[in-house]
């Protein structure tokens, strides 16, 4: 399937939920892509064309959305799966990154031993929005000596400026639909 023909099915699939968490907030809802299997493996394939050129040894998925198409993503790939979770829900010894968020901070974790000094990790989640969580996995990336092979996303919305603060990291953004 091309790039066109993706676009236009994601188009058709995502939802727009409106007022959802919260009153003006329009959501953009994947569940009728993961609940449809030749679009999921379109995604992953679409995954796959894009990264062609990235040189990537890992892929850290942030939680949870992306873990949905980061570990088929991974398999496809041959490369090892990292966890990147909310502080606390780990179960072995982590590294943490604490960041700022509009209004308060967060803190996510990964284990300690799974980013090794030099190695090339792709940061993935389902959604780039502020890119608040993507560059802070980037830093924790950093921080364990780990070098950025890019960013990937399902979706991009385009007004919230998320690309725009990825851009110090001097990697990739791979997008496969923006609204």
């Amino acid at each position: 399937m091309g790039v066109t023909d993706l676009r236009s099915r994601l188009e058709q699939a995502i939802r727009s939920v409106p007022d959802f968490p919260k009153p003006g907030i329009l959501f953009r809802d994947i569940t009728p892509v993961m609940e449809d299997p030749g679009l999921s493996r379109a995604v992953v394939d679409g995954f796959l064309k894009a990264l062609e050129e990235e040189h990537v040894d890992a892929i850290a998925g942030i939680e949870s959305r992306g873990f949905l198409f980061g570990m088929p993503l991974a398999l496809r790939m041959g490369v090892p799966f990292i966890t990147v979770r909310k502080k606390g829900k780990l179960p072995y010894r982590t590294v943490a990154y604490k960041y700022e968020l509009e209004y308060g901070s967060a803190e996510i974790e990964m284990h300690v031993d799974v980013v090794r000094p030099g190695m090339r990790v792709l940061v993935h989640d389902d959604l780039l929005a502020t890119g608040g969580t993507a560059a802070a996995t980037a830093e924790l990336i950093r921080q364990q000596g780990g070098e950025l092979a890019g960013f990937s996303f399902l979706i991009e919305l385009t007004a919230l400026g998320g690309a725009e603060r990825l851009e110090p990291f001097h990697a990739g953004i791979h997008r496969l639909i923006s609204f």
